[in-house]
């Protein structure tokens, strides 16, 4: 070992073994040990790993590593997401950007082999990003949601839902994003609050367009902040028991500029209250009219396209959804094919010109922005596919209640059963290019035929070849696969040996932010897809969900780019200079302002870059951080604790080796004699370990870390080395050898207990103890736990240390203050004994004096006039410790400097108080006299106390 811990050194050494595991998997599982499976949320292939990845994925791999040590046949699976819109989304920008090319300058398939090349780039930098952070999974099987496998599973599970009447497609609202063009899931929907304009729009009764004077002309007047959808409106509402417009009810207006004849109709979902309590609906264009369309059975009609234009002719259906001529399709060639905004500001402009437009007030409203695109979405009606999920979240909902699956924390499982019960059907569909072809080919009279290829279609119903078939061209909505992860990345549908013996995995890790997105689809599509082989009762996803919280910067604030606070988890393990670090954080950044602030805050936090802290100082960090807190401010300090930490470890390790010679080898192999340090320590491992499994089966890894730091740090190097540094400093030594073969016995027990958490630097130590100590360990590689037989010791001479190492505590903080070394042998006086720590003195009075660098340890039965003495209490119990003349004197001239600090403050409050005039006008008598006294006593203890320090 070298002379100073190098932690890319160590971990270099390691990297390429922990990339794969040291066996097959397969071969490996024995039928007699138990099972222990993670499945890896898959990173999105949109490009690098992000905090929020490696705090996860470090949490995953020390499971993994624990349940190793524990004997377990483990299992982490690995993978990819294709993601679909995101990825999508990103290589058509960056297609933009290099060659100045969208999507439609390419062929479907060209396109789609752009996203391939781009795909086989991001997934080999992410998964060497994995591999960097010692993540021990399968690297023999990575799995990707796209592969062929997987697109299989994903074609069975959409027939069996098909055919089981849970798959089906409708015309239905839903969210539509102009700028991509596709569907988009409500729960991928911003509502933002929006400073916006509520226009006052008259609507003529058609009785009163008979006459041309304005004054005779009655009309109804509606509120709106989306005036160029009076194109499509079918209807006005108003409440039923709105008496301002009880008489207008079955009457007809006119909608303004078209002119289309629409029926004033009653319905309670009208609020009375908001705008003029008069609605228009536009049942294609708004949820809430919709669901009023379907009421009262109006006609619906479409008047935007898929990139939010205004269309050409006007898409009118009945109620039953089939395309109509009830009305007139016609639109206003001013209107045509431009954009709905435009068409806003022509619409309000002629509005006004016709005298329809009453007034216009200004208003606040929350409008709905894709949180992928950032623009404004469309309610709008389309022909979609949906998927049934009241079935399956009664399946899920039972599986939660009946405490098959748990929640890690336990509030998260409430949040779960509130979204499951108030759930609605799944849009799965989606218009995109990448992703899961539907597996719907249509004939030319719009039959549907579901397969997992045309081939087998054309099979299975007789079709010749010339016979015409075409597939649907959307794709499924991406956590439909996602939903499939943790049977279909076994191996499923094939009943495969890592799916037979790893599913039901054990937990799944992730973020509270994805529990409706993707956890409970999974819990739903196992529960009805997954049966059990012997009992055929609907199998769970996994037996734990371990919820973590949001790692956000040391403010509390999300990390992202533009706000110029993101960190890379690598930057920190390897370092990066100021100008690499300032250059990653606003590369890309268009705006100079925001990239001249970046510099600016990051200079100011990292004046020289980020040093190179290791891996295993960024493991403990983040597992440090692992509380049951929503939110997780990121902590730089804590980060160079650890590495001290690692560095601590590192030494301690090196002080012990260099205490091996060559007699020790000779005379000793694995004797165990145990003093009463010994004793103390051991008895404080036994408890340890004790905490260290229950804090993992809890998942509170916060606490696992302080337990082990401060038994490593405090216990072990700063209690029990530094105590036995007098005897290792005996050469040949007997006893020197005993307390070398515990310390050595100890240290195999800490590498293993800290080997799942920081496996680089125990395996290195273990390595090179195991090299050079022919003895150390049977094995190379870490043993398992099952091989730790802790003794168990007596509870009384761990009482005993702990009270005489409060003494040792003590005695150190003297010799630094009064600057006395090691060489000076204190003599100390016990008062107020008890027998028992008397006969413990007496039983290891050799042994405690050297450890404590006493001459003498004397016990004080009666009054003893004692010189030259400190002292102080422990646990009752009096101690003296008698100092040099000189440096007694130094200490009461301390002592009396602070006595007279202390005076001096309560001499200045008693004057301040005196002197406010407020005080003596409305005090008491009594208690400003009082006050008087006391001030004058405080001016002679101060005087007196100047006397006693000349």
């Amino acid at each position: 070992m070298d002379k100073i811990y190098n932690s890319l050194l160590v971990e270099s050494f390691f990297q390429k073994k922990f990339n794969q595991k040291d066996r097959n998997i397969l071969q490996s599982i024995t039928e007699t040990s138990k099972q222990y499976c993670i499945m890896m949320p898959p990173p999105n292939v949109t490009g690098t790993l992000h905090m929020g990845h490696a705090f996860q994925q470090i949490i995953m791999d020390t499971l993994i590593r624990y349940h190793d040590l524990l004997n377990y046949n483990t299992l982490l699976q690995i993978g990819t997401d294709h993601a679909g819109i995101a990825t999508q989304i990103m290589v058509e920008k960056k297609l933009l950007d290099k060659e100045g090319k969208n999507k439609l300058d390419y062929t479907k398939e060209e396109f789609i082999n752009k996203i391939w090349i781009w795909k086989e780039k991001t997934e080999r930098n992410i998964l060497n990003q994995i591999k960097k952070l010692g993540i021990s999974a399968d690297w023999t099987d990575v799995r990707f949601t796209l592969d062929k496998k997987f697109s299989h599973a994903v074609n069975i599970v959409f027939k069996k839902m098909y055919l089981d009447k849970l798959i089906y497609q409708k015309k239905k609202m839903v969210y539509w994003d102009p700028q991509l063009k596709t569907v988009v899931s409500d729960l991928e929907v911003e509502h933002k609050e929006s400073d916006s304009i509520m226009w006052y729009i008259k609507y003529f009764l058609v009785d009163s367009l008979e006459t041309n004077e304005k004054k005779e002309k009655k009309y109804l007047e509606i509120a709106t902040t989306r005036p160029e959808t009076l194109l499509g409106d079918t209807a006005l509402a108003v409440h039923p028991d709105d008496i301002r417009y009880q008489k207008y009810i079955g009457k007809f207006v006119c909608v303004p500029i078209i002119n289309r004849i629409i029926p004033i109709i009653s319905d309670i979902s009208v609020n009375l209250k908001l705008g003029t309590g008069c609605l228009k609906v536009t049942p294609a264009h708004d949820f809430n009219d919709y669901e009023i369309s379907k009421r009262h059975k109006l006609y619906v009609i479409n008047i935007f396209s898929e990139t939010g234009k205004i269309l050409k002719k006007l898409e009118i259906f009945n109620y039953k959804g089939k395309l109509s001529s009830f009305f007139s399709s016609k639109i206003p060639r001013l209107f045509q094919e431009k954009d709905r905004f435009i068409v806003r500001k022509l619409l309000v402009d002629m509005l006004k010109k016709k005298y329809f437009l009453s007034k216009i007030e200004k208003n606040k409203n929350f409008v709905p922005y894709g949180d992928r695109s950032g623009i404004l979405l469309e309610p709008k009606l389309t022909n979609q596919w949906f998927l049934r999920t009241k079935k399956l979240s009664k399946i899920a909902i039972n599986m939660v209640k009946k405490k098959k699956i748990v929640f890690v924390p336990s509030q998260y499982k409430n949040l779960f059963l509130s979204w499951m019960v108030n759930i609605e059907d799944w849009c799965i569909s989606r218009q995109l290019w990448w992703g899961h072809r539907i597996p719907v080919w249509y004939d030319k009279f719009n039959n549907i035929y579901v397969d997992s290829d045309e081939e087998k279609i054309r099979k299975k119903y007789g079709f010749k070849k010339n016979f015409y078939l075409f597939q649907d061209p959307n794709v499924l909505d991406t956590w439909f696969s996602s939903s499939l992860w943790t049977f279909a990345g076994l191996g499923w549908p094939k009943i495969t040996k890592k799916f037979k013996y790893f599913h039901p995995t054990n937990v799944l890790i992730s973020g509270f932010d994805i529990i409706f997105f993707w956890i409970a689809r999974m819990i739903m599509m196992t529960g009805y897809l997954i049966k059990d082989p012997i009992s055929n009762n609907s199998c769970v996803p996994f037996k734990t969900v371990y919820i973590t919280g949001l790692i956000c910067d040391e403010l509390g604030k999300k990390m992202s780019k533009s706000k110029g606070n993101i960190l890379d988890p690598l930057d920190m393990i390897y370092g990066i200079s100021l100008q690499k670090l300032i250059k990653k954080r606003t590369q890309n950044l268009l705006k100079t302002k925001m990239v001249q602030d970046i510099a600016k805050k990051t200079i100011q936090k990292f004046p020289f870059g980020i040093e190179a802290y290791g891996i295993d100082a960024l493991r403990l960090t983040f597992l440090s951080l692992s509380s049951t807190s929503r939110y997780i401010h990121w902590d730089m300090n804590r980060l160079k604790g650890y590495k001290h930490f690692c560095n601590k470890l590192w030494n301690v390790s090196r002080f012990i080796k260099l205490q091996i010679d060559k007699k020790y080898m000779k005379i000793l192999k694995k004797k165990y004699i145990f003093s009463i340090l010994d004793k103390w320590i051991f008895f404080k491992l036994t408890n340890l370990i004790k905490k260290y499994h229950e804090n993992f089966k809890q998942f509170r890894f916060d606490l696992l870390i302080n337990l082990l730091y401060d038994f490593v740090w405090y216990q072990f190097c700063d209690k029990y080395i530094e105590n036995l540094k007098y005897f290792f400093s005996l050469n040949y030594s007997i006893q020197k050898y005993y307390f070398l073969n515990n310390s050595i016995k100890l240290l195999k027990f800490i590498l293993i207990l800290l080997n799942p958490i920081i496996p680089f630097i125990t395996q290195y130590i273990w390595n090179d103890m195991y090299n050079f100590l022919k003895n150390f360990s049977k094995k190379k590689k870490i043993v398992h736990f099952k091989k730790i037989n802790c003794v168990i010791l007596y509870q009384k001479s761990f009482e005993f240390i702990e009270w005489f190492h409060k003494i040792i505590s003590e005695l150190r903080k003297i010799r630094v203050k009064y600057h006395y070394t090691y060489n000076y042998l204190f003599t100390i006086y016990i008062k107020n004994f008890s027998l028992d720590k008397k006969i413990f003195i007496n039983e290891n009075y050799v042994f405690l004096k050297n450890i404590a660098h006493l001459k003498k340890i004397i016990f004080l039965k009666k009054i003893k006039v004692l010189k030259n003495f400190l002292f102080f209490v422990i646990d009752q119990i009096e101690v003296y410790v008698v100092l040099s003349l000189k440096n007694y004197l130094k200490y009461q001239s301390f002592k009396i400097d602070m006595q007279i600090i202390e005076i001096k403050k309560k001499i200045k409050k008693l004057k301040l108080q005196l002197c406010n005039t407020q005080f003596l006008l409305y005090a008491p008598k009594h208690i400003i006299s009082e006050k008087k006294k006391l001030l004058q006593q405080y001016t002679q203890i101060k005087n007196k106390l100047y006397i006693q320090k000349k």
